[in-house]
């Protein structure tokens, strides 16, 4: 996973070129609303336990294959603003 990560976190690098202020802040600041968070701690819980269907399974590293995405671009926008501070 971390070789995976590394390609991904790569191959978004020309992404940043589009950072604005604006769009930097809203996506270091984004958030899961409130269902999507209780659903993913449903999930997690499950699979803690070994509980989960296959369907759930599949919903489950879909979810966090996303959140690995988003991590690395809030990762990258808060680079973006830090270097846009005085």
């Amino acid at each position: 996973m971390e070789t995976t990560t590394h390609y991904l976190d790569r191959m978004l690098d020309p992404l940043t070129e589009c950072f604005t202020p604006t769009l930097a802040k809203r996506l270091a600041d984004l958030r899961a609303d409130d269902q999507t968070q209780a659903r993913l701690d449903e999930l997690a819980a499950k699979a803690n336990e070994g509980r989960l269907s296959p369907q759930e399974d599949a919903e489950y590293k879909a979810a966090i294959d996303t959140i690995d995405l988003l991590a690395i671009l809030q990762a990258k926008a808060r680079a973006f603003l830090r270097q846009q501070a005085p």
